[in-house]
């Protein structure tokens, strides 16, 4: 099923972004490096989203949602990187990986018929996250677990909503229009939190060029989420999205040499043989 690929290649962008962010988020904070993402991200969308059209279709309503799945964006990015901040990872992967429950949930009470073995594949594909999470090694907590947990549910609320609210967009408008508003709203969102918390602050220029990939993987990954809008089931391409946590610790075993064990690979297997599954 193609939204289930789509879903799998936003999750490998974002699995290396979130390798990135390792590095940039040490030199000059996470906001910043957001905020950059953010902003080159949208300027390499810019040139595709004035010229391949669409914004004839464009309504009032499909811009509303867009702008909101923009907020929603930018919330479920500051609800996951504070919930990481905070920690340890094992607590909170499996809260913000657990948010296709809302997607899938939203889908069934938005008329899509969802059958018990896909709820279950769905689950699978949770409990393969979790398995995952909670066997990855991390430090005790750097603050209260309980803000963690709140951050984490808050990072995955805002990700069921994005691509929920960027799908319907899609629907009654145009992809390219939808992702481009969706982006440029994040961005006003990151400097309008900027400048309510000390002004406008920017990483190194050393960093530059790694933001520039990460502004890259990050528009990428968000726009075929939102792109999968067209296909059959989209909403499951947001949950095969949701293994980008799954798969940062795969790209940190196989790039920084951080060891996985063999509950891991358990729980790794269990998940793409749940998404095998819904791709029947």
């Amino acid at each position: 099923m193609m939204s289930l690929a789509f879903g799998l290649v936003a999750a490998l962008c974002w699995g290396l972004h979130d390798i990135c962010v390792r590095y940039v988020s040490q030199r000059g904070g996470i906001l910043p490096a957001l905020t950059s993402v953010l902003i080159i991200g949208t300027l390499i969308l810019l040139p595709p989203a004035l010229t391949l059209g669409g914004w004839d279709t464009m309504s009032l309503r499909s811009t509303a949602l867009a702008a909101t799945a923009g907020v929603a964006f930018f919330l479920a990015y500051v609800g996951l990187y504070h919930a990481f901040e905070i920690g340890p990872v094992r607590l909170v992967a499996p809260v913000i990986g657990a948010y296709p429950v809302l997607s899938v949930g939203w889908a069934a009470l938005s008329g899509q018929s969802v059958l018990w073995d896909q709820w279950l594949a769905v689950g699978a594909v949770i409990a393969g996250v979790a398995i995952v999470g909670l066997l990855t090694e991390a430090g005790e907590s750097h603050g209260n677990k309980r803000a963690a947990i709140l951050w984490a549910m808050l990072g995955g609320a805002s990700f069921a909503a994005t691509f929920a609210l960027g799908q319907a967009a899609a629907h009654a408008g145009a992809e390219m229009p939808v992702i481009f508003v969706t982006r440029l709203t994040a961005v006003l969102a990151a400097i309008a939190i900027m400048l309510a918390t000390g002004g406008l602050r920017w990483p190194v220029r050393g960093a530059l060029p790694l933001l520039g990939l990460m502004g890259v993987l990050d528009c990428v990954a968000l726009g075929i989420v939102i792109a999968a809008a067209g296909m059959a089931r989209p909403e499951f391409a947001s949950v095969a999205a949701s293994t980008f946590g799954m798969i940062t610790v795969i790209l940190a075993w196989a790039i920084l040499r951080e060891r996985m064990t063999g509950g891991q690979w358990m729980g790794v297997l269990l998940t793409f043989a749940a998404i095998g599954y819904l791709a029947l």
